[in-house]
């Protein structure tokens, strides 16, 4: 049965906490996360990694939010503070922060997804939520959870499981799964070495979203179990999901088929450099999936208040053009070349320099004459002037860390710039 009711669906979000994992290390995307955890890095021109779960909850009507956080957290904790402490706290509503909590062994971490929920109980508890909606923090997408709920309601169902096809050659990374005609969910490994692939479709497998609801009583019953079990490794993926499925709980999958902001459906796990970069110039065509710009499905973020984005000399013949690129508050940008390129905020490019496929992270300063070819510029880099990056591949890997898709990424410390405080992102290093 398909509910639409959006009064109904209204009462569900209405009674739902939604957790929003965000303490995971993030170690594939290496000196990406060296200061900062994976859903407070910089996306899409203005936007952080978090801010996708966190405004698709407040488009959804879920306005009662908990983010769990581990690693390196002050840059993620002060954008939150920042730019998430707008909602109506008389009514109930809030965005609220849980630190590890180290309550179960003082000397340890989260073993796992589960566990750090399993650690955050009792504040969960506080809330008297109905329903539990369990997301990734690091995940870029824009997804109605209403539309979900109402369909776990509507299936009786203990979890829901959102899911999508993703190419079988990629599937290893994820929670792959097999259901029935009626969307039951039959079988379910996490990141399996050999992903079954879908019936009918040799070249895709169903995978896991990491997005998850359960109804909350049950959630609470499975992670008090799984606690007690020595050989758990206490993770949803690995542990919680393929018990309920191989006891016959009402485990029902959720195929994330539409988005509201569009007609495909857009979801990325930016978990590895080439992943994020990708996923960055993706928004800069003419008509991309992901859609910045809808009024129909903001994304909200924190930006500190600055200059419009301004253009010295350009009109020349050789300089002075910028196409299939996006500019952000207070650049700076000087007579040059800038092509399919993306600048965060306080990116100055001087004169003279010839920018392709070049994603600058904030508070980048490129110097005169460089010519820069598929490379990530992390926070505060100051590129020297006459530098040349993204020609000699050989050259790029002995500087800088190239990937395997021929992707550049620089750093400071691989500059020999000191780790200085960056006021616009609020932290030392690449914050």
């Amino acid at each position: 049965m398909s509910i639409k009711s959006s009064r109904f669906v209204s009462r569900l979000t209405r009674g739902t906490l939604a957790l929003v994992l965000a303490g995971g290390r993030g170690t594939r995307l290496k000196m990406l996360t060296d200061w900062r955890a994976k859903p407070a890095i910089p996306f899409g021109g203005k936007f952080r990694i978090i801010d996708f779960p966190l405004s698709n909850c407040i488009n959804s009507g879920i306005d009662q939010i908990c983010v769990l956080t581990q690693y390196k957290s002050h840059s993620l904790i002060r954008h939150i503070m920042r730019g998430w402490n707008t909602l109506n706290v008389q009514r109930g509503d809030f965005v609220e922060l849980i630190p590890a909590q180290q309550w179960v062994e003082e000397e340890s971490w989260f073993a796992g997804t589960a566990d750090a929920v399993y650690q955050s109980l009792d504040i969960i508890e506080s809330h008297h939520p109905e329903y539990i909606v369990i997301l990734a923090g690091d995940h870029v997408y824009q997804m109605d959870y209403g539309e979900m709920l109402a369909a776990h309601v509507s299936a009786k169902a203990d979890i829901t499981i959102a899911c999508l096809a993703v190419p079988l050659a990629e599937a290893r990374e994820f929670g792959v799964m097999t259901v029935d005609a009626e969307c039951s969910v039959i079988d379910f490994v996490e990141k399996p070495e050999n992903p079954v692939p879908m019936p009918g479709q040799s070249d895709d497998a169903l995978a896991s979203m990491g997005v998850y609801i359960f109804s909350y009583d049950y959630l609470a019953e499975q992670l008090q179990r799984d606690a007690a079990l020595a050989d758990s490794s206490h993770d949803f993926g690995k542990d919680i999901i393929p018990y309920a499925v191989k006891h016959q709980h009402q485990v029902h999958a959720y195929p994330f088929n539409e988005q509201v902001a569009g007609e495909n459906a857009y979801w990325r796990d930016v978990g590895t450099i080439d992943a994020f970069y990708k996923a960055n110039m993706e928004v800069l065509g003419p008509n991309p999936a992901l859609d910045l710009y809808t009024p129909r499905w903001r994304i909200w973020t924190y930006q500190e208040q600055l200059p419009p984005a301004k253009f010295i000399g350009f009109g020349g013949e050789q300089y002075g053009i910028a196409e299939n690129t996006m500019v952000s508050g207070g650049c700076v940008i000087h007579e040059s070349h800038i092509e399919h390129s993306l600048l965060f905020s306080n990116v100055t490019v001087d004169k003279h320099c010839d920018c392709r496929e070049v994603l600058a992270l904030p508070d980048c300063t490129i110097g005169t004459r460089s010519r820069l070819r598929r490379v990530l510029l992390d926070n505060g880099c100051t590129v020297p002037p006459d530098t040349v990056i993204g020609e000699d591949p050989k050259r790029d890997a002995e500087r800088f860390h190239r990937t395997d898709e021929g992707v550049v990424v620089v750093n400071r410390e691989m500059l020999g710039q000191s780790r200085r405080y960056l006021p616009s992102v609020g932290m030392p290093a690449s914050g």
